[in-house]
């Protein structure tokens, strides 16, 4: 009788274990929306920010490394940048410091690169949209960031370019706007360098989603390793009334 009682039990402990796991299962489905409706997100948010951002400021702080030592800049830059929606970016340089080299050859290269997609005929081919870019769930499709809970999404591009990226995007489980971005670009900007890993962190400045930190690495044989940070700061934003 005992052992029929043990029996008994066991079973129903296996059903409650089975149907505990399927709820947990379908409660993790129910969380995570289809990648149709999430890209249709993606795409809309990334809209709300062009129909609604007429112009902004920010101060820029680019800070060069060389090799593994990231405590020592070899080169720096302060830039106060001006980004109007019909002209694109222009900079200011506020101060400057460490190797011309670099600042001249890299950073300043990196600001007239950066000019050149701001430009109102170039700003739609480097969007984080569905028109530049394949999107899929990642195995791992949420995750908590700064407090944000995201879904995670891998990200390839639909052609080469040295604004593209391939690998992976965090968008707020909310309102699908863009919170980090991680990847490599699918074209070197410069011929020394190969193709940098890239990480962008993105917070909401006016309700709109804006970069705060950057990061690019890159390296050559030639060159050895480059790390460009990226810090943002004193947003003031101009933003195009909704009718």
């Amino acid at each position: 009788m005992i052992e029929g009682r043990r029996l008994r039990l066991a079973r129903h402990l296996r059903v409650v274990w089975i149907i505990a796991t399927l709820a947990s299962r379908v409660t993790v489905a129910q969380q995570v929306p289809d990648i149709t409706a999430i890209v249709r997100g993606v795409d809309a948010s990334v809209k709300n920010r062009i129909d609604h951002l007429a112009a902004y400021t920010v101060t820029e702080h680019y800070a060069l490394f060389r090799g593994k030592d990231q405590t020592r800049p070899t080169s720096e830059m302060l830039v106060k940048t001006t980004y109007r929606k019909q002209t694109g970016k222009s900079y200011e340089i506020v101060s400057e410091s460490g190797s011309s080299f670099w600042r001249n050859e890299v950073l300043a290269a990196l600001l007239d690169n950066e000019k050149h997609m701001s430009q109102p005929a170039n700003t739609e081919t480097a969007l984080i949209d569905s028109t530049n870019y394949e999107m899929k769930l990642d195995e791992n499709a949420r995750e908590q960031i700064n407090g944000r809970d995201c879904l995670v999404l891998d990200i390839n591009p639909r052609r080469t370019s040295q604004f593209l990226f391939r690998g992976k995007l965090w968008v707020d489980a909310k309102d699908f706007a863009i919170v980090q971005l991680n990847g490599t670009a699918s074209k070197s900007a410069f011929f020394l360098a190969s193709a940098a890993n890239v990480t962008r962190q993105y917070d909401k400045v006016s309700g709109l989603p804006m970069a705060v930190h950057a990061q690019a690495i890159s390296g050559s044989s030639l060159l050895g390793q480059t790390v460009i940070k990226i810090d943002y700061t004193n947003y003031q934003l101009d933003l195009i009334p909704t009718r």
